[in-house]
């Protein structure tokens, strides 16, 4: 499949492609209402152009060569975000979006990152998404899973972590050989499925066969 890293130039791309792909998340939904879609669609893209631009330099932004596709990873002992990075992050939010949604948004961060585990070592999917305008042609678990084979081929090779915020993607990742092991409560009553995959597909011994519900 022919995918590459991203770079700056890209942002805009991926920023519309984000916010399109997630307008109607259960999650991402939520905390981005707004009182037009117009309005709602530049805030996601605006916010979502941030994380990919603050994790350009980790080489872990990788897209389909149009940028149909994109996958958001942080590499194994990298924070999802440099300092500097989440100090902006507040007033980029608040500048994107209306009060409300500026008030969720960072109130689903916070939940992600007190529910984010940092053991065993891994790669963090923290964004996958495709422009609906290319979906059903299978663009993003390509991606994925060439962005896995050459985890795999890394000395030496770790496991991959992501939170799911829509149950029907749950399957999607299975075929890509992650699997479930943890349901978290986030905000307003809504969920996240916790998903690992051993290095080079095995799956971690402290969660084989183990799903825990949450609370």
């Amino acid at each position: 499949m022919n995918t590459r890293v991203a770079t700056e130039a890209d942002l805009p791309a991926i920023g519309e492609a984000m916010a399109r792909a997630f307008e109607n998340d259960p999650l991402w939904g939520w905390a981005f209402v707004s009182g037009t879609r117009e309005r709602k669609l530049a805030s996601l893209a605006t916010v979502f152009g941030f994380f990919a631009g603050a994790a350009l330099d980790f080489g872990w932004v990788r897209v389909t060569h149009g940028v149909e596709a994109v996958a958001l990873w942080i590499p194994p002992g990298f924070p999802e975000m440099k300092p500097a990075d989440e100090e902006r992050l507040p007033d980029v939010v608040a500048e994107a979006c209306e009060p409300e949604p500026a008030r969720r948004v960072m109130e689903m961060f916070r939940a992600f990152e007190a529910n984010h585990p940092h053991e065993p070592p891994h790669y963090y999917l923290s964004l996958l998404a495709t422009h609906p305008d290319h979906a059903g042609n299978r663009l993003a678990a390509g991606l994925v899973a060439d962005n896995l084979a050459e985890m795999d081929a890394a000395d030496p090779p770790a496991a991959a972590f992501l939170e799911s915020s829509n149950p029907r993607n749950v399957p999607r990742y299975e075929r890509l050989g992650f699997r479930p092991t943890r349901e978290v409560a986030l905000v307003a009553g809504l969920s996240g499925t916790q998903m690992w995959r051993g290095p080079r597909g095995t799956v971690p011994p402290e969660v084989h066969g183990r799903f825990d519900p949450g609370p």
